[in-house]
């Protein structure tokens, strides 16, 4: 096998058409601490004044109007009730 890997040509590669290392690509970047690997928390970000979840009950007539609307009907409730209030 090792002499199939002697007639084997190496690529030149130019420098030059690396590409450019902007911030979004060190933002996605992952990083390092003496060689150990720092990994970041999973899910989204922390809020300050995160939404709670309760149980709540509505006429169905209601909740088939905002359904018809399409995703994100549960946040034009929310959006509703905060004007009404």
């Amino acid at each position: 096998m090792s002499a199939n890997k002697q007639d084997t040509k190496v690529a030149w590669v130019d420098p030059d058409d690396a590409p450019e290392l902007s911030d979004e690509w060190f933002d996605g970047a992952d990083v390092h601490d003496n060689g150990v690997l720092i990994r970041r928390g999973r899910g989204r970000p922390r809020v300050a004044k995160p939404k709670q979840q309760i149980t709540l009950r509505l006429d169905a007539d209601i909740i088939e109007r905002f359904r018809a609307t399409g995703p994100g009907w549960q946040a034009r409730i929310n959006e509703a009730l905060r004007k009404a209030g």
